[in-house]
């Protein structure tokens, strides 16, 4: 069978910038290996899958290593698959999820708003490997589905050069770092030492973990994000109860078919 496939650089307005994912437009629910093999062949940080039924869309993302519950940039990806290729009249859609719930608008501006779950952060010992890793102690540490480190300045974010191996077994889908920033509200970078691709470029799905974190450091509930990666990425976040909204733009790669 023929599939559409899409690749879409997501959280930036400039081609080769932000997160590239790759979406794949369903008729229906392939095997689970299937879905795996084929984002092992793109060989992306995440492949998204959607299937729309009776006017509403499931959707699933995986790595190349294994399904992931929540992506930021593939779901903001694929909003924009069906935005601008498969019905250029909608401007909003909802994305059936394993983490509940999502959803997408369309701003006037052309950027897309994500409606995410917020999940706010506990504070944990840092870890002893996290200290190795950097070769210097963190501030402070918080956890939730991923763990996040606090470090002091935003250079310090930039110009950290981690052993990604030790970072291995530390129990998180991913480890972020993050500071109070001067470009930006705040600002990150992100790992997953278990993937092929170790730093990811523009993680959307640990913003809903960072953001209620600023939010509460910095007294303030509409927050600019930088995510200090070498494709970087800009997200605009806002907190509002227990859901954090991402707004971002998203630029096309590529459009063609995959066989199965």
């Amino acid at each position: 069978m023929k599939i559409p496939i899409y690749q879409i650089d997501s959280f930036t307005k400039t081609l080769f910038g932000g997160n590239p994912a790759a979406i794949c437009h369903l008729p229906y629910w392939l095997s689970d290996q299937t879905l795996q093999n084929i984002a092992i062949e793109n060989n992306l940080a995440e492949t998204g899958f959607f299937v729309e039924k009776d006017g509403k869309y499931e959707i699933r993302w995986f790595m190349p290593h294994a399904e992931i519950d929540l992506c930021g940039h593939a779901t903001l990806a694929a909003a924009y698959v069906i935005f601008n290729y498969l019905d250029t009249t909608l401007t909003k859609v909802s994305f059936s999820s394993l983490s509940g719930i999502l959803s997408a608008t369309k701003e006037d501006s052309g950027a897309i708003t994500l409606d995410f779950p917020s999940w706010p952060p506990k504070q944990v010992p840092i870890p002893q490997q996290v200290i190795d890793a950097f070769k210097a102690k963190p501030l402070a540490a918080f956890a939730a589905r991923d763990l996040v480190v606090v470090m002091e300045s935003e250079e310090e974010v930039l110009n950290a050069d981690p052993d990604i191996n030790l970072l291995k077994g530390l129990g998180y889908v991913c480890l972020a770092i993050t500071a109070k920033g001067t470009s930006a509200d705040f600002v990150s970078r992100i790992f997953d030492a278990e993937a092929d691709i170790p730093e990811d470029p523009v993680t959307g799905s640990t913003h809903a973990i960072l953001v209620p974190y600023w939010a509460d450091v910095l007294g303030k509930t509409e927050l600019c994000a930088l995510q200090l990666s070498k494709r970087r990425g800009e997200i605009a976040c806002r907190l509002e109860g227990e859901r954090v909204f991402m707004t971002g733009f998203a630029v096309p790669y590529l459009s063609g078919f995959i066989e199965v």
